[in-house]
């Protein structure tokens, strides 16, 4: 994992913010275990929304090679953390992403980087599955593209309804997978089947 340099700028300016919100929630930011919690909050959140200040459409085009190989590839499984925007409360799950090349493939690695690009932004679930399938069509201009991203929202179990075993799926394709009805079954076969 790459190293993330903080703006130590920012850090500072946050810090003054998330001392403030302790105080206002009735905590004694003197008290030993909270001295530095302020500036550990402000890397924190520099972290998990480092997306912003990354390009995934650039992060594709550096390894994008031609091959004629024109069969479904898929990468599952991929872990992926994020923030609802609604609460800035996490969600997280897996995200199952497939392109149909048409001329070019990608690095595989990079796929996995596109997601946490969009991730590690405020999100919603619903929007970050289009911004991950626009970007690999957008960039690879490959014969179709499946998105599928299941994951649980801690605003749904921490507070709100607290339904703690739900989760959120949701989907969106281009190309073949959304004309060719035995393609996009392939795909969830795929992501559904164990095969390691």
């Amino acid at each position: 994992m790459e190293k993330i340099e903080y703006n130590e700028e920012l850090t500072q300016g946050l810090s003054v913010h998330y001392k403030e919100i302790l105080s206002k929630i009735g905590e004694d930011t003197n008290r030993e275990g909270l001295e530095k919690t302020p500036e550990r909050v402000a890397k924190a959140m520099q972290f998990l929304t480092q997306g912003y200040g990354q390009e995934p459409d650039e992060l594709l085009k550096k390894a994008l090679f031609h091959e004629e190989y024109s069969e479904m590839v898929i990468v599952k499984d991929i872990e992926l953390y994020s923030m609802c925007e609604h609460h800035m409360l996490p969600f997280f799950g897996k995200a199952h992403v497939a392109y149909i090349p048409n001329g070019t493939i990608v690095g595989l690695s990079k796929i996995p980087r596109v997601v946490d690009a969009f991730a590690r932004r405020l999100q919603v679930q619903e929007r970050l599955t289009i911004e991950i399938r626009d970007c690999i069509q957008r960039v690879l201009n490959p014969k179709g593209v499946a998105v599928v991203i299941e994951c649980s929202h801690m605003c749904m179990q921490m507070r709100g309804v607290q339904k703690q075993n739900s989760t959120t799926t949701t989907s969106a394709f281009t190309g073949l997978f959304l004309k060719n009805e035995s393609k996009r079954k392939e795909f969830i076969n795929l992501v559904q089947a164990k095969l390691h």
